[in-house]
């Protein structure tokens, strides 16, 4: 049966390709009916109303409400994206009643999730999106696939725009004279940066980019997972049939994939090859198996045909007939020299072809490094990779280079002033976290008591056992748990793969002598015998069970889940081995079978190995990780987090055993999950500055990609962001933070120096009040109820605090003295705060005791716990943030906190003071001497927020200066 309403809306809104319009006035126009407009609403009120899932107009809504809520390119609205204002505002043009707009509202909420975050110079306007509608064949197809693959219409949505801000600050492939952006898109680590490209790439090559250079990893591995992505997803198959039939055995002879269990079914299909339809085709310069090899006919294949001979490539005239290449490549030299020669054949044309590189895992070997004792003499050597890159740009003036990762701090440390190399001059895109998304923030409890360390974190210590044997366990028993929930209507897909990640070192002969033991500690662990099963029984009960959704299916027993344990241990131990070990020298090492997660059926395994499985390459159905390996530096060990990913299914089956007390050096002992969360707060802040730029100051950007560098941080001192030969450029030299807290942890551990901070606090503790029945009264938004808590206040002009800063030890002087420039800064644009409101909490509870400081009055004391170098990882109370928010001007205030509203002043900080023992020195109550302790056992520590903008509008947070090698005279890039 037909179904009228449907296709009347189908038409009325494809008529609304440029933004919603007067829906009643288009649907009279459209409609092959006299029925009254009113009547017709009434219909279609009635139909979202009642509709269930499944439902076509519904879903046609859902998608086109989403899409403009998200719109940033939005003419027709300045109600700013994915807020209530824009969704009211569409509604008032589409001209809906009440009635429509609630039920509307409920079938399809605002999506509100944060967008990508860019920073960007200013560019010339050219890819709007009437072009990107007008010319979108290959993004269409590529839309359409992952809607087919379940994706939703808010992660569709997303990923649109995304890939629009990406294209729209490349160079205008039609533009008569030559330019070469640089740009760096920022993702997480396993979030879907491949989707993002694979969406920029179609949204290139139909705008009229026709040279695709993929630089896909170091390894094959890697670079073959990213060629079967784009021949699945965006290059199909009827271009890589190249008109050959399907149906015909002798014409397939030689295609890839007739080895993959997904061909030719999930290979995205434009119905025959693209030229026919008089669109463009796609031809491959590499398969799923073979990198780029020196060409026979390599002119042939790279030269370009033209419809007008006398005109350029990049003329419209010939560019939109004329088929693009894509190439997928290693970055390896004898590789990327193969390439550099058969470009140079083709001579002239060169300049005239509109090229795409996209640099996959772009800080790893494409990034220029060198001996650091080099750079003290003058002397900076291009290394190989990078000088090929640099070649390519060169050769090809008409590329645009974007380069891809989730740990960018390598790339924005490239000298911006080296005209030739990949600095991201001309944008950097943050992209959010995407919904479904397992990240940072479901292992560990970043500000909040929260749950998710004891849900997934398995805390390896090296006085209480390996663990091995329990991680084996989880793993059989999780394989046995999504068996259970295949079975019940959980769908297969997410569990067609089951895998175990063990990473201890990156020596081979490790590799090896721990898959000895893995195996031989499986043929021992009984898993068909009372022995194994009692094992499997009581780990269900205290771990898997305790802590399962409640949305999936779960046993109730262990004797309900059993006959799926037999059948998981048989795929897990297929072939005989249930151990993969993934290491080697050279590319023929990882060329194994039972490895290949797209040509095998079902890969139920566990992987062994090092450095090769920590980058790039994506371990599918990775439930369970072993973790111990060691590493300094922030970028290496954040892109080892191969636990992080996309679950659906199986989400809380997750487990991460990670060591707790690994060695380091010399009587040196690392925390590897607290070295996680400190790289995460990094990458954290690192993003949350990026957002605080992006706001446009009239019309123009308050920041450039170039000023970008120092945003980085480092919570922990032993802990580089990247390497120190990939780090030089960058001097922070200030951070303005009105409204922002700053939390400095890196204070001293010597005894003359906690003393002397002692006493340069005296005049600031015998200022606090001495009433301490007065209560600081919070709303708590988690429980909907109220936090109370007492402490002791005094206020503190801002000269006084300025003092107190100024003349403290520090444990790490340069990470505050950005902080502390700001607070020198007297300048209309500097420190708006006249004077400050000290806070100092009286905590109560079994750990807590007071004591007087240096004589003065008894106040309570709080425990903190020192990391391995001495360094905090937190010091303020969550609960007592807010009631200094409001003193500070960025909370409204409330009667149901009095204290900080009678507290509150225009261009009024707050300080929150911590007086801090280490509970590692021991019982704290047997520090105290009488009623004193001695200062040299306390941590005098402060939070501080300063007061918000009193203008009321963005201004920048911070100044600094990184070098620049085209101003080494000046070497200073400064914000204004």
């Amino acid at each position: 049966m037909t179904d009228h309403l449907l296709n009347l809306h189908g038409d009325v809104l494809a008529a609304m390709r440029r933004g919603p319009k007067p829906f009643a006035k288009l649907a009279f126009v459209l409609s092959d009916t006299d029925e009254p407009t009113d009547t017709a609403l009434g219909h279609f009120h009635d139909r979202i109303a009642a509709a269930g899932p499944g439902d076509e107009l519904t879903a046609l809504w859902h998608r086109t409400l989403t899409s403009w809520d998200l719109a940033e390119q939005a003419d027709w609205s300045t109600a700013p994206p994915r807020t209530d204002a824009r969704r009211t505002d569409t509604f008032n043009r589409l001209g809906f009643g009440a009635d429509l707009r609630k039920v509307l509202d409920h079938a399809v909420p605002v999506f509100k999730e944060p967008g990508a975050t860019v920073i960007s110079r200013e560019f010339t306007s050219w890819y709007s999106r009437d072009m990107a509608a007008a010319r979108s064949f290959y993004w269409n197809s590529y839309e359409q696939l992952l809607r087919r693959k379940g994706w939703s219409d808010a992660a569709v949505s997303s990923l649109d725009e995304a890939s629009h801000a990406v294209v729209e600050r490349l160079s205008d492939p039609t533009r008569t004279e030559a330019y070469g952006a640089r740009g760096l898109v920022v993702g997480y680590v396993q979030s879907g940066k491949t989707a993002n490209f694979t969406g920029v790439t179609a949204k290139a090559i139909d705008a009229g980019y026709r040279l695709v250079i993929v630089l896909g990893g170091t390894l094959n591995l890697l670079r073959g997972q990213t060629q079967r992505r784009l021949d699945m997803e965006l290059i199909g198959r009827d271009n890589i049939l190249r008109g050959a039939d399907p149906s015909d055995a002798d014409a397939l002879i030689g295609i890839d994939y007739q080895d993959d269990e997904d061909w030719p079914a999930k290979f995205v299909s434009h119905g025959g090859r693209p030229s026919t339809f008089g669109s463009f085709d796609i031809e491959r310069l590499t398969t799923r198996d073979d990198d780029y090899k020196s060409l026979s006919n390599g002119i042939r294949a790279l030269e370009f045909e033209k419809q007008i001979r006398t005109q350029p490539l990049h003329d419209p005239a010939n560019l939109h007939h004329a088929a693009a290449r894509v190439m997928v490549v290693k970055k390896n030299k004898s590789v990327l020299d193969k390439l550099i020669k058969d470009l140079k054949k083709i001579g002239p044309i060169l300049s005239e072809i509109p090229t795409l590189i996209i640099d996959d895992e772009s800080d790893q070997a494409s990034v220029n490094t060198t001996d650091p004792k080099k750079w003290e003499g003058g002397k900076v050597d291009r290394k190989a990779i990078n000088g090929q890159i640099c070649q390519l740009l060169g050769l090809l003036p008409r590329a645009q280079y974007v380069g891809y990762t989730a740990t960018p701090f390598a790339n924005v440390f490239v000298d911006p002033g080296d005209e030739e190399d990949i600095f991201p001059k001309d944008f950097l895109i943050s992209l959010p976290r995407p919904t479904g998304y397992m990240g940072v923030q479901d292992f560990h409890d970043l500000d909040s008591e929260g749950t998710a360390e004891e849900t997934h974190v398995r805390g390896v210590y090296a006085d209480s056992g390996d663990r091995l044997q329990e991680a084996l366990d989880s793993f059989v028993l999780t394989g046995a748990l999504k068996l259970y929930r295949a079975d019940r209507g959980v769908p297969e897909g997410p569990f067609r793969h089951h895998t175990m990640l063990v990473h201890e070192s990156v020596r081979m002969a490790e590799h090896a002598e721990l898959a000895l033991r893995i195996n031989t500690m499986w043929h021992q662990s009984a898993y068909t015998g009372q022995e194994g099963h009692a094992r499997l029984a009581a780990l269900l009960d205290a771990d898997f069970g305790r802590y399962a959704d409640e949305e999936l299916p779960t046993p109730a027993s262990y004797t309900e889940l059993k006959p799926y344990v037999s059948r998981a241990r048989q795929l897990i131990n297929s072939g005989g081995q249930p151990v993969i070990i993934v290491n080697g020298d050279t590319e023929r090492d990882y060329e194994q079978p039972d490895l290949d997660f797209d040509r095998t059926p079902h890969v139920w395994k566990i992987l062994v190995g090092g450095t090769k499985l920590s980058r790039g390459f994506t371990v599918e159905g990775l439930t369970v990780t072993y973790y111990r390996r060691r590493t300094q530096q922030a970028d290496t060990l954040m892109q080892m987090g191969r636990w992080f990913g996309f679950r659906p299914g199986y989400r809380d089956l997750v487990r991460l055993y990670i060591g707790r007390e690994e060695p380091l050096g010399k009587k040196k002992t690392v925390d590897l999950y607290e070295a996680f969360e400190a790289i995460c707060r990094d990458e954290e802040t690192f993003r949350t500055q990026l957002t605080r730029y992006a706001t446009l100051v009239d019309g123009k950007p308050q920041v450039t990609p170039a000023q970008i560098p120092p945003l980085v941080s480092q919570h922990l001192s032993w802990l580089k962001p990247a390497a120190r030969n990939k780090m030089f450029n960058a001097e922070l030299v200030e951070i303005r933070s009105p409204g922002q807290w700053v939390e400095p942890t890196a204070y001293p551990t010597g005894a003359a120096e906690l003393r002397q901070n002692t006493e340069i606090w005296r005049p600031a503790l015998e200022a606090l009040s001495q009433d301490i029945a007065v209560f600081v009264t919070l709303a708590d938004d988690d429980r909907g109820g109220f936090t109370r808590y007492p402490a002791k206040t005094a206020v503190l002009s801002h000269a006084q605090l300025l003092g107190i800063m100024s003349s403290l030890a520090w444990g790490r002087p340069d990470l505050f003295a950005p902080h502390l420039a700001y607070l020198r800064d007297a300048s209309e644009a500097g420190c708006a705060t006249e004077d400050w409101t000290l806070i100092l909490p009286q905590t109560s509870g079994p750990t807590s005791f007071a004591a007087s400081i240096v004589g003065s009055q008894p106040i309570t004391l709080v425990q903190r716990q020192r990391n391995a170098r001495g360094v905090f990882n937190r010091i303020s109370g969550v609960a007592h943030r807010q009631s200094a928010e409001r003193i500070a001007g960025i909370r409204p205030l409330s009667d149901d906190d009095p204290f900080a509203s009678q507290l509150h002043r225009p261009r009024r900080g707050a300080v929150l003071l911590y007086p801090v023992v280490d509970p590692d020195l021991g019982n704290p109550a047997r520090l105290v001497t009488g009623r004193s302790i001695d200062p040299a056992k306390v941590v005098l520590a402060a939070a501080f927020i300063p007061a918000a903008s009193a203008a009321g509008k963005s201004v920048p947070y911070v100044r600094f200066r990184a070098v620049d090698s085209s101003r080494r005279g000046e070497a200073t890039i400064e914000v204004p």
